[in-house]
């Protein structure tokens, strides 16, 4: 089952960047036998150079990186062009984790991990970013998205959204006026049944940043207190 699935998605080219020769071999060989092309650099200059010559599907960046660490990896690629990342990070450095969904990680994972699990991981991310299914287009309170293009727009201007953010704000945009706790985001959005919630709650902010009029004053993504998210039918175009 697990290899079906991995087939559907051979081809991809993953970019592991660690300078860790022990972890970078191990994740390589288990995402080249998952069917994806890998490439693989030990620092952050190496990471950015092999990105320009082969443009990468996703991004596994470790955090900790000789002389540019991981964080600024990230931003320098973003900077390039919208690709996915998952970030490695040692366990129990919750600030770090944070920093890095901050800068616009779409996924973490704490060493030490389970090699299986990176890949499914890679999987979940990827699949979200292949063309959906034909499907309506969503509009409410100034916000547009084509979910098959994946292009989001605010009264007419292009939202730059990493592709968690664009998911999370495509599933409130379905479900109007519902409350979703922060577990079930998780399961719906991230497609997992278990995980660290900040990553939500990371996420909710994000998007606000880039939705709201005021993000300290949110409109549109309402917090329901002790509950979870709400995207408010009353921030909805007539």
């Amino acid at each position: 089952m697990e290899q079906q699935q991995s087939n559907a998605l051979s081809g991809a080219r993953v970019l592991v960047v660690d300078d860790d020769p022990t972890v970078a071999e191990v994740v390589t060989g288990y995402l080249d036998r998952a069917g994806y092309v890998v490439d693989r650099a030990d620092d952050g200059p190496a990471a950015l150079a092999r990105a320009t010559a082969h443009w990468p599907d996703l991004v596994v960046l470790d955090l900790m990186l000789p002389g540019m660490d991981g964080l600024e990896v990230c931003r320098r690629m973003r900077g390039r062009g919208p690709v996915p990342v998952i970030m490695l990070t040692a366990r129990g450095d919750e600030d770090d984790r944070i920093l890095g969904l901050e800068v616009g990680a779409d996924d973490y994972v704490t060493k030490p991990f389970s090699p299986r699990e990176l890949v499914l991981r890679v999987e979940s991310v990827l699949r979200r970013t292949r063309p959906a299914e034909p499907s309506a287009t969503l509009r409410a309170g100034g916000l547009t998205l084509d979910p098959a293009a994946r292009r989001a727009t605010k009264n007419g201007t292009e939202l730059a959204l990493t592709i968690r953010e664009f998911d999370l704000l495509a599933f409130l945009l379905r479900h109007p006026g519902r409350v979703f706790g922060r577990e079930d985001l998780m399961r719906e959005v991230w497609g997992w049944d278990f995980g660290d919630l900040s990553t939500v709650t990371v996420h909710v902010r994000r998007l606000r940043g880039k939705v709201e009029d005021d993000p300290a004053r949110p409109c549109l993504i309402q917090t329901v207190w002790g509950v979870g998210y709400r995207f408010d039918t009353a921030g909805q175009e007539g």
